[in-house]
């Protein structure tokens, strides 16, 4: 039950990931790479510090604090400005199929360290998920915005970085608590992000942000930020790297539906032949029973 409770919540927090996506690329016109991740984690450390400290939350060890604070710039710094740099350049629905390489990445990532097992049943689900995948990009390229694969091929590389936090992070949040590790993590991307805004002249581009570029800012922080990363790391706490990582192949399908809403991006045929291959894969990698 703890299992299929924890890929519940990373479900969740999967679809609010491909929300997030979509109003990145409606926002991408007005602010630059850094600017938008100063944005979305800034606020989303703002609204997770004052929670933690309300519920008296566990924070993490001070031995862990360098390990976890490094976790948090790699991850919430590096891999959401390349996120931010690749969307720029593609559609948001084809940035998250790009970002469905995650669970072929983790697996690989958790098998190398010795972390996670590769079983033959979950290198199946996750293979048919990739093909999937690739496929949808590759036949639906010329209809793509000129470049798209520049923003698909930074994607996939930003993702490497997700995979280690993703199977790095465990151990961490055992020993303190979801809310806690995120916290401090988030909080480092956070202010790693702020000096370099600062120091480059970047931040000074919010001033230029009207009402509606405030409101999709906020759900950035606050549901796409916040709220979904409180959900995917009390997910690592209670299943496995791989199987947690599985759920980012449904970030698409809720990128693609309020892309076509905000930005008129369209869903094509190509793209949902490729999800179909994307759910069974999943369906394959998370019903292991026994050895595989």
């Amino acid at each position: 039950m703890g299992e299929w409770f924890g890929v519940a919540l990373a479900l969740v927090s999967s679809c609010l990931g491909g929300t997030a996506a979509a109003v990145t690329r409606y926002l991408v016109g007005n602010a630059d790479a850094v600017t938008l991740a100063i944005l979305r984690w800034g606020i989303g450390f703002l609204c997770l510090l004052p929670v933690a400290v309300l519920l008296r939350t566990k924070w993490p060890p001070r031995t862990d604090w360098p390990a976890v604070a490094a976790l948090g710039v790699c991850f919430f710094g590096l891999f959401f400005v390349l996120y931010n740099i690749a969307v720029s350049y593609t559609t948001a629905a084809r940035a998250s199929l790009a970002l469905s390489t995650l669970p072929l990445q983790t697996m690989l990532v958790g098998a190398l360290l010795g972390i996670e097992p590769l079983t033959r049943r979950k290198s199946a689900g996750v293979g048919i998920a990739i093909l999937g995948v690739a496929a949808a990009l590759l036949t639906g390229l010329s209809a793509a915005p000129e470049g798209a694969w520049r923003g698909e091929l930074i994607m996939v590389g930003a993702v490497l970085c997700m995979s280690f936090y993703n199977v790095w992070s465990r151990p961490f949040i055992q020993r303190s608590s979801a809310l806690g590790f995120l916290t401090v993590g988030m909080g480092a991307g956070a202010a790693a992000l702020v000096v370099v805004g600062v120091l480059t002249g970047r931040v000074a581009v919010l001033s230029s942000f009207g009402l509606s570029q405030w409101i999709a800012g906020l759900y950035l922080g606050i549901g796409g930020g916040a709220l979904a990363f409180i959900l995917w790391v009390m997910a690592l706490q209670r299943a496995t790297p791989t199987r947690v990582a599985n759920t980012m192949t449904v970030n698409p399908i809720a990128a693609g539906l309020l892309a076509t809403q905000l930005v008129g991006e369209p869903i094509t045929a190509n793209l949902v032949i490729g999800l179909v291959a994307v759910f069974a894969g999943i369906w394959i990698a998370t019903t292991e029973s026994g050895k595989g």
